[in-house]
């Protein structure tokens, strides 16, 4: 095996562990927590589908599900930080940037300089690929939440306003988008999630 193939399969082989990485959020059958893993494979999918309600029509499509796919792989390191705990993303952005290097290290230096931009660019939303990889980010909890989320066992719903200002940057990218995340968040709250 080359030292090339060798440096790929032990990254590969290293971010195996996502699959252990749990959020907040629950499966649609609520018997257990999503990994986050199975996010980042849905929010890929998600940008597959949905990739046409985007506001801007020369996206590069490749490129954003790369970005979907390589988003999480800090929380390996670094731990998935729940976007309403305002504790812990008091040092989040130094935590996963640390994590990336040290995730992304494990590559060839070639592919782990594009991983890594393309990291940041995700993390900087500041291109038409990132705000919209981003904007299909945090549509993917509020859909999961409304299918999975309960109001028993002592949930304390978040407030409706909140929620809606966390997510506002969906509509950035996509207006179709975010006026289908406030329809969401609508329901959620309807049903005692959001209050």
């Amino acid at each position: 095996m080359s030292e090339r193939l060798e440096s790929q399969m032990r990254f590969l082989g290293e971010v195996e562990r996502l699959k252990t990485v749990y959020r907040q959020n629950k499966t649609v059958d609520g018997s257990r927590y999503e990994n986050s893993a199975e996010h980042s494979w849905h929010v890929a999918l998600m940008a597959i589908v949905l990739i046409e309600h985007a506001d801007n029509s020369s996206l590069d499509l490749s490129k954003i599900v790369t970005m979907l796919l390589l988003h999480d792989l800090v929380e390996i390191y670094a731990g998935d930080t729940w976007a309403y705990d305002s504790e812990a993303l008091q040092d989040q952005e130094v935590r996963e940037r640390d994590a990336a290097q040290r995730v992304f290290s494990l590559l060839p230096a070639d592919q782990a300089e594009r991983f890594q931009a393309l990291w940041k660019e995700f993390e900087a939303r500041d291109t038409p690929e990132g705000s919209f990889a981003a904007a299909i980010d945090a549509l993917q909890p509020l859909s999961n939440h409304l299918q999975s989320a309960t109001t028993e066992n002592g949930y304390e719903p978040l407030e409706e306003s909140r929620v809606l200002e966390r997510k506002r940057h969906i509509g950035l990218s996509s207006q179709a988008l975010w006026e289908t995340a406030q329809q969401i968040v609508k329901a959620s709250t309807a049903r005692g999630l959001y209050r």
